[in-house]
């Protein structure tokens, strides 16, 4: 089987790795690249649990080929804290016990920063609709909704 060279950038990090043509964006950076925060839900592109950010859009890494990544920007779950020091998001889920099992929560994570980076004060309507591909099987979505727009508060600085 063929392998390619890809040369890329995970959370600011050049990155080169060797993966072949079949192989996901997610099984690249689990089992490739020991990147293994993201998650695996369902294969399909259904469930938002390996959301990663390329080029700052929010994407499924189970839907992209690993090979599509060459000469992009890739963001995870492993690049959202600064060192010892959690993002905000991280903190506040903490605080709102916003998750349980973990499958979703890098997911929720990364696509609550996507929304964040884009909207700083979004409404709970576009928060909710913006986490739509995301789900959760052990939690209601209040408490990821509330860590959410608390988040969203302090960044503006409320």
């Amino acid at each position: 089987m063929a392998k390619y060279h890809v040369t890329t950038s995970i959370n600011g990090e050049p990155t080169e790795f060797l993966c072949s043509g079949e192989q996901t964006l997610l099984d690249v950076l689990r089992d490739e690249l020991e990147l293994t925060g993201t998650k695996e839900g369902c294969a399909t592109g259904d469930c938002g649990a390996c959301s990663v950010t390329v080029d700052g859009t929010l994407v499924c890494s189970c839907l992209m080929l690993g090979t599509e990544a060459e000469g992009r920007e890739i963001g995870t779950i492993e690049g959202m804290a600064e060192g010892d020091t959690l993002h905000p998001l991280q903190r506040q889920f903490l605080e709102d016990a916003a998750l349980q099992c973990g499958i979703c929560t890098p997911g929720f994570l990364v696509a609550a920063k996507a929304l964040l980076d884009e909207n700083p004060n979004p409404t709970e309507t576009e928060a909710r609709y913006w986490l739509a591909g995301n789900l959760c099987r052990c939690t209601g979505y209040d408490k990821i909704i509330r860590a959410v727009m608390t988040t969203a508060a302090e960044l503006r600085g409320e």
